[in-house]
């Protein structure tokens, strides 16, 4: 393709003044086409109106298309760009929060590729979940039927933004082709000893009918997804050891660039960790019960000092379907340090020690079983005076103030940090604890009592136990259910020929495991996917997986900053020591984008959301139209309920891709929140800037088909010092809009700058328009730096040119 100078027809010593960090962006936006917009009338249209804007976007929307997301084979010898943006769930329609974070992932794509970089920007569904399985229940839609229609309609809506995604790169969660390897990272998790079972208090929603994470209920103690107040109660659930992860999850923090305080709401989810999980065997009467229990300290290199365990009023041992719950609970008096005749016995070091109620309702943070320490903590020790418990002193404090143990078995002598070490260590060689984590955080609870999940690969058998699916029969699919009720027990359990099976060990009568899995599982995993998204052998290519990963630039809302990053982070450090990748963090930069909010209004008396036809604007303050009543006002998250949300197919009508694109990226830096609102200079501001442009080149195909040949020479000496300016003045926004793109991906102040550049081109005189070869490369420069972010009118101009 003939590049910008050679068709303004500049002469060849010009072009040396061109700097690197322009070289950089590549001198090439599209290949080169028979364009229709210029030949359709003959001539160039002068002015850049509604009409002019639609064609041009319908022109050159499949063929850039064509160009971004064609198959191509990796070539791992090519510098590499991995842009991600979360992918959504297919609720059937894009809201303006998706076209904002796919805005950016696809500006920075197109901006990457421009600099040669081998870039995938893949897409795809997070798609299982409630929502299909309520429709089912609602509206006799099949979850599948209505996952894929809507799907269909939402990847449809995508393709009419003009969005570079590598379409060749999509992959599904509720496809059998993808759930099959998160039934694959089940089972290696099982094998590693990071998978259990066990009876759990459970936060129970009794209109969803399933179970909530701890961090899916919110302050008012009602269920993030259908607002019902939250039950507790006991169920056997499935359980993920991500506390064995929690330290080396904490540390490698500090191994990543800036994430916008991101990094400080992980550091404060994971907590502290200082302390570990130790395991016990409970007995009664000096016989073993066959329960086992974790118990928690924060002081795990003091543990032979331990004088008892402490429980919860409402630990499952009491409540649960517990062989000591009888006992426990006829030796419970609330309000009251209990004494049980239960007593603990450490798997490390032998000791038995007996277990105490607590008078108390909660411990500091979520643990619900802690071990006493009385040599460390002041209260385990007035626990234990009160209760006459016998303990040995374990710390002793030297001189000059080095505290060593005492009475501590093998580790007697060693200072407190040798100790720490060497006994969690060894309580991880025996597989008994040891694991450092923080109490602030639990194992992931992921067992959902619904159909419309990934099914737990698990077989159980009443005489081989807890049997995992062999890894040549996954994947272990959903079978058909046609009518879905949403009451009562997993759907999956009214299904005995999926349910009833044979023990894959023993060929004996066995049962299916009926729990689906929470579906933040199977996004845990899904950016390592996309490295290799047709792989039918594995989940990925190790190879593949070492090019492309870590993630470059990891787009999505704040919401999903801390569950979703930390239960992702967790798999990609787990797939590590699998030896599966080379990268433990799979995101090195992470950009949280603020939300797009709009007016809502509301009467003060009810609350009630209006529409905007019920409300009366034509004063000095809005009202409703029926009762005249004064209206609460408030910028608030688009959405359905508020009746505040913006349908981005309408926008796109009336403005346009490229306006609507200018605006998002314009309004306010990325992690910000947008204000909403289409009357402010926004709007018009990024259309008053494209007409700027488009008169730009008008001027310039103006100038150049006059019967005047261009010639630098002819240029006086104070036209030539006015060339030098737009010479440096373009150098100066190249670097800045350069760096804006790379560092702090600064959208607002890139196009304030490029609207600064035009405004110096457009002060141009007559004669450098039709001399200057500086004029001409800055207008070139110009085009090629908006071609990102507004990529169908740059491309049309570069062509016109």
């Amino acid at each position: 393709m003939q590049s910008a100078w050679q068709r303004f027809g500049v002469c060849s010593s010009c072009l040396k003044r061109q700097q690197n960090d322009l070289i950089k962006w590549q001198r090439r936006l599209i290949p080169g086409w028979i364009r229709s917009i210029y030949s359709e009338t003959g001539k160039w249209e002068r002015d850049y109106g509604l009409e002019t804007r639609k064609k041009v976007e319908k022109w050159w929307l499949p063929r850039m298309k064509e160009q971004f997301c064609k198959t191509s084979e990796t070539d791992k010898s090519r510098q590499k760009f991995y842009v991600l943006s979360m992918f959504p769930y297919p609720s059937g329609k894009l809201h303006m929060g998706h076209v904002r974070v796919y805005t950016i992932s696809d500006t920075i794509a197109r901006f990457q590729k421009m600099r040669g970089m081998q870039v995938i920007n893949p897409m795809g569904w997070d798609a299982f979940g409630l929502p299909a399985e309520n429709a089912a229940v609602e509206h006799g839609l099949h979850p599948a039927n209505w996952t894929q229609s809507n799907i269909k309609h939402m990847r449809e809506q995508l393709d009419a933004l003009g969005l570079s995604f590598t379409w060749e790169r999509e992959i599904t969660t509720c496809l059998p082709e993808y759930y099959k390897w998160t039934q694959y990272l089940f089972i290696k998790l099982f094998e590693a000893g990071l998978v259990y079972q066990k009876e759990a208090m459970v936060n129970w929603d009794p209109v969803d009918q399933t179970v909530l994470a701890n961090e899916q209920v919110d302050e008012n103690g009602c269920s993030w997804r259908s607002g019902a107040k939250v039950e507790q109660k006991y169920l056997r659930q499935w359980f993920i050891k991500t506390t064995v992860y929690a330290k080396a999850m904490l540390d490698s923090l500090s191994d990543l660039p800036e994430w916008y305080g991101i990094k400080e709401m992980q550091a404060n989810w994971i907590g502290d960790c200082v302390g570990c999980y130790l395991d016990f065997v409970l007995k009664v009467n000096g016989k073993e019960t066959g329960e086992k229990l974790a118990a928690y300290t924060n002081t795990p290199e003091a543990i032979y000092g331990a004088s008892h365990l402490y429980v919860l009023p409402d630990h499952r041992l009491l409540h649960a379907n517990s062989s000591l719950k009888e006992v426990l609970q006829s030796e419970f008096i609330p309000g009251k340090d209990c004494l049980t005749s239960v007593t603990a016995v450490n798997l490390l070091t032998k000791q038995e020690v007996p277990i105490v109620i607590s008078a108390k309702s909660a411990f500091e943070n979520y643990i619900d079983t802690k071990i006493g320490i009385p040599s460390t903590n002041p209260e385990d020790a007035a626990v234990a005076q009160n209760l006459g418990l016998s303990f040995s002193e374990v710390i002793e404090t030297l001189p000059d103030g080095l505290e060593t143990l005492v009475n501590s078995g093998e580790f007697t002598g060693m200072t407190r940090q040798e100790a720490l070490k060497a006994l969690t260590q060894q309580a991880k060689n025996k597989g008994v604890g040891g694991d450092l984590t923080s109490d602030k955080l639990r194992d992931w609870l992921i067992s959902r009592q619904r159909y419309w999940g990934t099914p737990i690969p698990i077989i159980h058998c009443q005489t081989c136990g807890t049997v995992p699916v062999p890894y040549e029969d996954l994947p272990v699919k959903l079978p058909n259910i046609t009518t879905f009720t949403g009451k009562g027990a997993s759907p999956l359990e009214t299904v005995p020929e999926w349910m009833n099976c044979s023990c894959p060990r023993c060929k004996g009568t066995a049962k299916r495991e009926t729990d689906t899995m929470d579906t933040f599982v199977d996004s845990s995993w899904y950016y390592l996917r996309y490295t290799d998204p047709h792989n039918s052998d594995r989940p990925f290519n190790k190879a593949l997986a070492d090019y492309w990963m870590p993630v470059d630039l990891y787009i999505g809302g704040k919401e999903h900053a801390v569950m979703h990053l930390y239960y992702a982070r967790f798999l990609s450090h787990f797939c590590y020591d699998q030896k599966m990748t080379k990268h433990k963090e799979p995101f090195y930069k992470l950009l949280v984008q603020g939300l797009i909010k709009s007016q809502t209004y509301k009467l003060t008396t009810t609350s009630q959301y209006l529409k905007r036809e019920e409300i009366d604007l034509t004063g000095t303050k809005p009202v409703h139209i029926k009762t005249k009543e004064k209206l609460q006002v408030t910028w608030e998250k688009m959405s359905k309920s508020k009746h505040n949300g913006i349908d981005p197919e309408e926008l796109v009508e009336q403005y346009g891709i490229d306006t609507m694109r200018l605006y998002i990226l314009f309004a306010a830096p990325p992690e910000q929140d947008i204000l909403w609102d289409a009357k402010t200079d926004a709007v018009p501001g990024v259309r008053r800037w494209q007409s700027r442009l488009w008169s730009l080149v008008t001027k310039l195909i103006e100038a150049r088909t006059s019967s005047t040949v261009p010639n630098p020479l002819l240029l006086n000496k104070k036209e030539k010092a006015e060339a030098k300016k737009i010479w440096e003045q373009k150098n100066l926004v190249v670097s800045e809009v350069t760096s804006y793109f790379t560092k702090d991906y600064l959208f607002n102040a890139a196009i304030s700058r490029l609207m600064g550049l035009t405004n110096v081109l457009s002060q141009a005189s007559q004669p450098l328009i039709l001399h200057s070869a500086e004029f001409e490369d800055a207008l070139a420069t110009l085009c090629i730096m908006v071609a990102p972010m507004a990529p169908h009118i740059a491309s049309e101009l570069w062509k016109d040119q």
